[in-house]
């Protein structure tokens, strides 16, 4: 039977024990290239020497040499990776706490009339995810034409960085806490709040009733000015960065050139007012996978990105990777390399291949794929947790008396939930999107998972630490129009600050269209940044110029060169 992983480590090999020390028993990359290439030209590597058949043979000498330096530089990464601390995975338990598996992920799967799922297929998805055998996934019982979506990418293996099963998230809020109500009652405001532009924040009645009651859940762990939640921090990341500027990230706003193509980022949004799955039936129809969906209908006039709404359509659609590309060409125009650049200081040389725009460019691509993975080890194999829109019919069942669930009473009491109810009849979560959430599970996002990858790879290749982002700007209330920032912070929104930002940005975008929780893009940008430090630290070993490393500052504000 193939095995994905195990709680154990193997033993290793009796000749992989030479390696324990490689730092000290083998040569350094420089030296070991030096005497190759001496080896290579004595040979007749040299084009003044030899002819070209000897040439020819030559070069396929030093190319040997290269692929014995290739294995120890390979097989060292390896050792370093199997010789690190074993992560520690472990759940919030709400899957062995209740029989009837209501705090987990089950969307897809068929559920009874209350809409928690039925037992059977809900274990022959456990028992295809404990064995790992793709048969087993091929037999999991499906509630209607709706498919999981990839739950084997992550036990795939890589070839650099950290491995999926040894990096981890802590446990996700349980369905019973206070942290998770607290949560959902954002997740509340957050759809009552979609249609209000962020400009509008100051001077919006029912923002400021969304922050008197934030303000009021002691578990609730979004930010705050002297402990309050406010208009200038409401639906905020956590980072510095954050909380300074306008609520979109510079990066989002500002025309970028895509080659000789000029791109103004205006996009194609939702027409306001229209939410989804608010009525019993359509929710419950998209629990057990039962399409086709509905289409969002589009607002034909191209915008900046100014409200929930907006930021909903733009990470419904968008590669995953796409801010952050578009971050990195402003980026090439408008800011230097890292300090730790080696080709800053060189008078003959650039750089491209390495340390130079394709390198960067491919960067972008590569620490998403990895980011994902990573992710959907933790989503599948480890938390499987509820999706909001899942625990919005707990609530409705909750309020409604149709059931009895052990939920917080910060939720059920909420104004958000009562004033939700008002509007549609239900204490359904209302969502952006007609499918509601993907057929994946909740924790972590993989949005913000990429986002957390992509953004510090931008933070080690650029300058970007206490560098000001010149002549800010923000949307008109329409999204019609970009005008100058003049608030008394402009001064203070620096590079650095606006890429945390923007991982926000598309983090919370992803709450805020009813698909995710707030720590679901805390933990998630943490995770990715983990990712991406992780592949940086190989590809170190594998430069021949000399590199002392990249330095930059992490989300959580503390430096670090890798």
């Amino acid at each position: 039977m193939k095995t994905h992983f195990s709680e154990q480590r193997v033993a290793v090999h009796p000749r992989e024990n030479i390696a324990q020390n490689s730092s000290n028993s083998f040569r350094s990359r420089r030296s070991f290239i030096s005497s190759a290439a001496c080896a290579a030209g004595a040979i007749g590597l040299s084009p003044l020497l030899g002819s070209s058949e000897t040439k020819a043979e030559a070069a396929t000498a030093f190319g040997r040499t290269r692929a014995v330096e290739a294995f120890e530089i390979r097989r060292n990464a390896a050792l370093a990776e199997f010789n690190a601390p074993a992560a520690l995975h472990t759940n919030n338990g709400d899957e062995q706490r209740y029989s009837n598996k209501i705090g987990n992920y089950s969307k897809g799967l068929p559920h009874n009339s209350l809409g928690e799922v039925e037992l059977a297929p809900y274990n022959g998805y456990l028992n295809a995810i404990r064995s790992g055998q793709p048969s087993d996934f091929e037999n999991i019982t499906l509630g209607g034409i709706t498919r999981l979506t990839n739950p084997q990418a992550g036990v795939a293996f890589g070839l650099e960085g950290a491995d999926s099963g040894n990096l981890s998230e802590p446990p996700s809020p349980a369905v019973a806490s206070q942290e998770r109500a607290d949560e959902a009652v954002e997740n509340y405001w957050m759809a009552l709040l979609r249609d209000v532009p962020f400009t509008d924040y100051p001077t919006d009645p029912m923002v400021s009733h969304a922050c008197s009651e934030l303000s009021n859940l002691s578990a609730f762990t979004g930010p705050r000015i002297n402990g309050q939640v406010t208009p200038q921090t409401l639906f905020r990341g956590f980072t510095a960065g954050d909380v300074i500027g306008p609520y979109i990230s510079q990066f989002l706003l500002q025309q970028v050139s895509f080659g000789a193509l000029p791109l103004r980022q205006q996009y194609a949004t939702y027409q306001p007012s229209m939410d989804y799955m608010t009525d019993f039936p359509s929710w419950l129809a998209v629990q057990n996978g039962r399409g086709p969906f509905a289409l969002n209908a589009i607002d034909q006039q191209l915008r900046y990105l100014r409200n929930g709404r907006d930021v909903s359509a733009w990470v419904h659609v968008d590669l995953l990777y796409q801010a952050y590309f578009m971050a990195m060409l402003w980026l090439l125009r408008n800011a230097g390399f890292n300090t730790g650049n080696p080709y800053n200081s060189s008078r003959t040389q650039v750089g491209f291949g390495t340390f130079g725009s394709p390198h960067i460019s491919a960067l972008m691509t590569e620490v998403s794929e990895y980011a994902l993975r990573a992710q959907w080890f933790q989503k599948w194999w480890v938390h499987r947790a509820l999706r909001p829109e899942g625990y919005g019919g707990l609530v409705h069942n909750m309020k409604t008396g149709t059931a009895q669930y052990p939920l917080h009473a910060d939720v059920l009491n909420s104004q958000a939930v009562a004033a939700v109810f008002t509007k549609n009849g239900t204490y359904l979560l209302p969502m952006a999107f007609p499918e509601g959430s993907p057929t994946h599970p909740s924790y972590g996002s993989g949005h913000a998972t990429v986002a957390g990858a992509c953004v510090t790879a931008l933070k080690a290749f650029f300058n970007t630490d206490n560098v000001v982002f010149p002549d800010p700007v923000v949307p008109t209330a329409d999204g019609l129009a970009l005008q100058s920032y003049t608030g008394a912070d402009a001064a203070q929104i620096t590079l650095t600050g606006e890429l945390n930002k923007l991982a926000s940005n598309i983090a919370q975008a992803r709450n805020i269209a009813g698909v995710h929780w707030r720590s679901d893009a805390t933990q998630s940008m943490l995770l990715g940044e983990a990712v991406t430090i992780s592949i940086l630290r190989d590809q170190k070993r594998c430069y021949n110029e000399s590199f002392g490393g990249f330095s930059f500052t992490k989300f959580d504000g503390t430096g670090i060169t890798v």
